[in-house]
């Protein structure tokens, strides 16, 4: 291993990367890569972290010498597997330990996780975990949050002291440019999670003043709950946040899935846009009709686990909208206004009159792929001219 000068440059290296914006897996691979080449006989790791994320528990960085990072997410929903139950990792986790280790060579060695037969297996000699954590927000059952760092070698002997004590002195390094990292990861998912893609990376690029937006060319899409009233009123208010829910999984996820980007939830009505791009309103309009198409399948299939009815009526509009930051300075919210979106809200009150699952605007038929026809001409209120609505043949 080479001097101690070698340690301080990957020290000064990790303290310029924590002041940046360094990808997390791009980062774990350069201090692997530099620890090799201060003598360090590092070639197996894994990073893994506890994040903040409505779907995702855990993510990790793994690094092999010679080959490309693999980035791992874990979630919340997915079944306990017996390799993760039998992991090191989640031993060190369980017990709070600030390390494990297990060497892999010698008639002494001892195999209690199959991870560590297998790593024998493959010619390695020695098995280090270290554990160092921080505060961060988290949802795990672990207690704090924090990083793990697992370090494995084929060099004869295993790891030599030396070895262990610059992996130790440079992983609390390491640390503070993760968490930097992760903290950055965790307000991204945040707040695309609760505003949108599109809004959530406005925010965090410091459009955050009061006004703040742009003119936006787009589709909206505008949906509404049937009956939502008098479920409320008469289902116990689990039952009817689990009714919301699949009608919202069926609405908001068709809309995610087709490219739009869901910017609010209104009570039971869902707002999204689908922005309209230089080849016109073409792409964007097929894309809203896919969706729409796409949530009166959901929630046909959703009814068939519930009693209660699932319905909705949708609404298409197309035009200029103001896409920003709306309220007052102390409390606001990034979303879209104008006169396309109140057309958009008022044409789907439109479709319980009429008795139309969808109606759209005749822009919106006329770049459909398919048929749709006129059924006339209504008066929207608030809105000075009449206009033409259109649906679907059949």
């Amino acid at each position: 291993m080479k001097t101690t000068a070698a340690l301080e440059e990957i020290e000064d290296w990790l303290i310029r990367e924590a002041l940046g914006q360094p990808d997390i897996g791009e980062m774990f691979a350069g201090f692997c890569e530099r620890l090799v080449a201060a003598g360090m006989p590092v070639e197996r790791a894994m990073l893994t972290w506890a994040t903040l994320h409505p779907l995702v528990e855990a993510e990790s960085a793994f690094w092999l010498a010679g080959r490309d990072i693999e980035l791992s997410q874990y979630r919340h929903d997915e079944e306990e597997t017996e390799d993760w139950l039998q992991s090191p990792i989640r031993a060190v986790l369980e017990a709070k330990e600030p390390r494990l280790r297990r060497r892999l060579s010698g008639g002494n060695a001892v195999f209690e996780y199959p991870l560590l037969a297998s790593l024998k297996d493959e010619g390695y000699t020695d098995y280090l975990i270290l554990s160092t954590p921080f505060d961060l927000p988290t949802v795990t059952d672990f207690g704090r949050s924090g990083m793990l760092v697992s370090w494995a070698t084929r060099e004869p002997g295993g790891f030599s002291n030396e070895t262990v004590e610059g992996l130790d002195y440079l992983q609390l390094r390491l640390a503070l440019a993760c968490r930097a990292t992760i903290q950055t990861r965790i307000a991204r998912t945040l707040a695309e999670t609760y505003l949108g893609a599109r809004a959530g990376s406005q925010v965090l690029s410091g459009r955050i003043r009061h006004g703040d937006g742009e003119k936006l060319d787009a589709v909206i899409f505008y949906s509404d709950l049937r009956g939502s009233t008098a479920l409320a009123d008469r289902l116990e208010p689990d039952a009817y946040m689990a009714h919301l829910n699949a009608y919202f999984e069926a609405t908001a996820g068709a809309v995610m899935a087709s490219g739009g980007e869901v910017l609010d939830f209104i009570g039971d009505a869902v707002l999204a846009v689908f922005p309209i791009g230089p080849d016109g309103i073409g792409p964007a309009a097929c894309r809203a009709l896919d969706a729409a198409d796409a949530v009166l399948l959901r929630l046909r299939d959703a009814q068939q686990t519930t009693a209660h009815p699932l319905n909705c009526g949708i609404a298409l509009s197309s035009g200029q909208v103001m896409f920003g930051n709306i309220g007052v300075p102390a409390r606001l919210t990034f979303s879209v206004i104008g006169r396309t979106v109140n057309a958009a809200a008022r044409i789907e009150a439109m479709t319980k009159q009429l008795g139309r699952p969808l109606l759209v605007t005749a822009e919106i038929a006329a770049a459909a792929p398919r048929g749709f026809a006129s059924i006339g001409r209504f008066h929207l209120a608030g809105f000075g001219e009449d206009v033409e609505l259109h649906a679907p043949f059949g």
